[in-house]
């Protein structure tokens, strides 16, 4: 079902003559481009609507650019961009007067519509999106993986985080999460945000990337003199990580929930004796116009769906695994590979699925 199918089945379902997205990452995914300037804000510059046809509604410093440059996803043939003075009117007034006597719905607070979450909306992903997320997928990985490998004990968690935004940031990728943890703080935390310490034993660099509203998730760690239960822990959190890519696809097969799937990941924790772990840090989730679309926790109902992306990051203190992989019903494609770095098979530990995962670097068995 194409995303025009999906917008006029929700409003048929809840009696809504239009529907409203300002959240940057909605617009992104109906417009295949940006409505950001100060991304201070949870909305954007510009709201695209769909009545059955698509319109955009922004202000007259932003028109002609968002026609131009930031609707390669519609047909800009057939959608009307509208603007109002931006001294007159604020955004959500301009869709409310644009509404004015219609039932419609927002994912922003506009005054007489109703709210929206556009999450459910968003999944699964189109062709189209996963297309964009294996270039996405892939270029992250170059840049993260490209770093990883010219780092030094001596380098400092910031200026390996700097030239980690450098290297997205000249391809068109922003970065709304970056870490980098040396070995001292990789242990003492689970979200290592860069400071001035150096890396020295070894590192864990993370980075969540996005572009075009798309987020793909990935970590590398490099050893330089590293403790001795560094490639235990390593080995087992991509253990962990392999039952949850199969536990997701299993699910998505038979319309499981994320609960489902984190019975799975608990469980494998305590197979590869490290019980208990999962409640440290969060273990990810779905992902795809959200870094997260949903993270899944114990009991968690969200329907786990097919074509869609996953994001699991299973922490073993001081180690983590963590990639952006596309499921389907027959298949776990990781997105963000490069095919450069070394790897390691991981085994799941409750069925017979097998994966390869990235190794440590410096630390290749």
């Amino acid at each position: 079902m194409d995303k025009r199918d999906r917008l006029e089945r929700y409003l048929e379902a809840r009696d809504l003559d239009s529907i409203w997205f300002a959240r940057p990452n909605a617009f992104a995914w109906l417009t295949g481009g940006s409505n950001v300037v100060d991304r201070e804000g949870d909305a954007g510059v510009a709201a695209v609507g769909f009545e059955g046809e698509f319109h955009v509604v922004t202000n007259n410093i932003e028109a002609a650019r968002i026609e131009a440059e930031e609707l390669p996803d519609l047909d800009r043939e057939t959608v009307t961009v509208e603007q109002f003075p931006w001294h007159a009117s604020s955004l959500p007034e301009a869709i409310a007067d644009r509404t004015g006597g219609e039932r419609a719905a927002a994912d922003i607070d506009v005054p007489g519509l109703e709210g929206v979450d556009p999450t459910e909306l968003r999944q699964p992903l189109t062709e189209r999106d996963h297309e964009r997320y294996r270039e996405l997928g892939r270029e992250t990985a170059t840049v993260l993986e490209s770093v990883c490998r010219e780092l030094e004990p001596a380098d400092t968690e910031r200026e390996v985080v700097s030239a980690l935004r450098v290297g997205l940031s000249a391809r068109g990728i922003e970065s709304p999460v970056a870490l980098a943890g040396g070995s001292e703080r990789a242990q003492q935390y689970r979200h290592y945000t860069p400071t001035e310490a150096e890396l020295g034993d070894y590192a864990l660099v993370s980075a969540t990337a996005e572009r075009g509203g798309l987020h793909a998730s990935c970590t590398r760690a490099v050893a330089f003199d590293p403790p001795d239960w560094l490639g235990e822990r390593h080995r087992a959190a991509a253990r962990v990580e392999a039952t949850a890519l199969a536990a997701t696809r299993e699910a998505a097969t038979n319309g499981g929930t994320a609960g489902n799937v984190f019975d799975s990941i608990r469980e494998a924790y305590a197979a590869v004796g490290h019980d208990g772990e999962w409640e440290r840090h969060h273990q990810g989730g779905a992902a795809g116009f959200a870094g997260r679309e949903w993270i899944a926790t114990p009991d968690h109902g969200a329907s786990v769906r097919s074509p869609m992306a996953y994001a699991w990051n299973p922490t073993v203190q001081g180690a983590k695994s963590e990639d952006t992989a596309l499921v389907t019903d027959t298949e776990i494609e990781v997105l963000t590979e490069t095919g450069e770095w070394p790897t390691l098979t991981a085994t799941a530990v409750d069925r017979s699925f097998e994966l390869e995962r990235p190794a440590v670097l410096g630390l290749e068995e």
